[in-house]
């Protein structure tokens, strides 16, 4: 007994590393910056490491502190990897947090994530 399982726990540790590795969409950069002072953007983007499933991901753009969002026109860019946002209006002074969510279109993990910025 104890031989078949000393095997079984050699063979899982041989075998593990051939097992496919996932990895989830990651932010590489965004527009405004984290953290960032801006003036008023016209456009607010966040980029990923790899292609996203475009009915599963999306921004929403929130003053700091408040559950209301502001009213934003979000789609994914051309070549998948970019999430942009439209505002529908100048934003108005304050702090403001990007809120995004991402579907990876190669196993569709989702992951999500928030980034702060101010405009001045």
């Amino acid at each position: 007994m104890r031989k078949s399982l000393t095997i079984l726990a050699l063979a899982a540790v041989v075998l593990a590393p051939s097992a496919p590795v996932f990895a989830h969409a990651k932010v590489v950069s965004s527009t405004p910056a984290a953290n960032a002072t801006i003036a008023t953007p016209k456009q607010i983007s966040v980029t990923f490491n790899e292609k996203l499933v475009p009915a599963f991901s999306k921004v929403e753009v929130s003053m700091a502190g408040m559950k209301m969002n502001m009213p934003v026109k979000s789609s994914v860019s051309a070549d998948g990897k970019t999430i942009v946002a439209i505002p529908r209006g100048a934003l108005p002074k304050g702090g403001y947090v990007i809120n995004w969510s991402a579907a990876a279109a190669d196993d569709g993990h989702h992951t999500s994530g928030s980034i702060p910025f101010k405009i001045k």
